[in-house]
């Protein structure tokens, strides 16, 4: 943009700000500008308007429901006024069924555990036992003799 494009625009605006500012202070004060603000009525709904959309949406419901037509807002006052008050029972939830298993199959299981457990023990038994990584080092360091450490060599001073 151009310099004096720019400093025409802040004049405007200073104009602007200057004509608000002398309107301000001739008028009465802050009371009559506020005055001057209208807040928006609140928008009432007619009766008839009301009972038009109710009755609309009432007729889809009834459609989603797969229903031929709604009852008017009128008939269904009088119907729940009518109808004797009968609260609907709640339906327990299920319990899940215990499962059990027959002797034959608990038999086999504890057969094949048993075999398995076996097996492993057999093992073990024809394993020799294990040592422990330090316990190894341990033994190892005390079997070797102190003579065959190298040893760093010692410098001689010239005399």
């Amino acid at each position: 943009m151009d310099n004096n494009l720019i400093v025409a625009m802040l004049d405007v605006e200073i104009g602007k700000l200057r004509q608000a500012r002398s309107l301000l202070v001739n008028s009465s004060g802050v009371d009559s500008i506020i005055a001057k603000v209208v807040k928006p009525k609140k928008r009432v709904m007619s009766a008839e308007a009301r009972k038009r959309i109710g009755d609309a949406q009432r007729k889809r419901w009834a459609a989603a429901k797969k229903q031929e037509t709604a009852a008017p807002p009128e008939a269904t006052k009088e119907a729940a006024t009518k109808a004797s008050p009968v609260k609907a029972k709640r339906a327990a939830p299920k319990k899940a069924v215990k499962r059990t298993m027959s002797p034959e199959a608990r038999k086999r299981i504890a057969d094949a555990q048993r075999k398995r457990w076996a097996a492993v023990k057999k093992l073990k038994s024809a394993a020799p036992p294990k040592k422990t990584k330090k316990a190894a080092q341990k033994k190892a360091a005390k079997a070797a003799p102190a003579a065959e450490k190298p040893e760093a060599p010692k410098a001689e001073t010239p005399a």
